[in-house]
């Protein structure tokens, strides 16, 4: 997507960063801010009255309506807008929430403005930004333009189940409790995923159902 310039909105609550951030992108050419927001409240207004963006990076904690709402509601109106979340901190919980509630993926705010705007053309292009959690086969499936074998067809059933759950608030213990399993069965079936799919941590099993539909949301 080199010679294509890439529209974007800006959604954070602090302002310094907001315009820092918009200071920093205004010097890449392929991409274009065209408003900021300072929660999900103030987007809804903005996004009938500018262009509509292509990408839309949205703050995950803000006041009067946060990351997940927001994007809820991004989602349900504007379907064809990515959301790329932006988060302080690498916890698995915000961001598979936000996974849920419709992101394509995360960066964490720390990120280079270069890995940012790599994150802005892959999700962009792809729907889904994969970062070093989830390396490997899967991030060259999503790269790939060719028809590559369904991972589907390589798990178990209580595999799948085990993905399943793993979209939802519980913890491996209350997992292993649902499966009636013991919760060493439980590391196990998530340690087999991480090895056979090239995965790093529960956020990269969550965006691997998201990618191949194994989980709805």
């Amino acid at each position: 997507m080199e010679n294509k310039v890439i529209s974007i909105a800006v959604v954070d609550d602090h302002t310094l960063f907001r315009h820092g951030i918009s200071s920093l992108l205004s010097e890449y050419s392929d991409i274009k801010i065209v408003f900021d927001a300072a929660n999900g409240v103030d987007m809804q207004e903005k996004i009938t009255k500018y262009p509509l963006p292509q990408v839309i990076l949205m703050d995950i904690t803000m006041p009067l309506m946060n990351g997940y709402e927001a994007t809820r509601w991004v989602k349900q109106n504007y379907p064809a807008i990515k959301v790329l979340a932006l988060s302080m901190f690498e916890e698995d919980e915000p961001i598979i929430k936000m996974l849920k509630s419709g992101a394509g993926g995360y960066i964490l705010k720390e990120s280079k403005a270069s890995d940012l705007v790599h994150a802005i053309k892959t999700v962009a292009e792809h729907d889904f930004f994969l970062n070093k959690l989830v390396s490997g086969k899967l991030l060259r499936s999503v790269q790939d333009d060719t028809v590559a074998k369904q991972p589907s067809t390589e798990l178990t059933a209580n595999e799948t189940r085990f993905l399943e759950f793993c979209c939802t608030e519980l913890t491996y213990k209350e997992i292993a409790d649902k499966m009636c399993l013991s919760p060493h069965t439980i590391d196990n079936y998530r340690e087999a995923l991480f090895q056979k799919f090239d995965i790093k941590s529960r956020t990269g099993l969550v965006l691997f159902a998201l990618k191949n539909h194994i989980a709805k949301f």
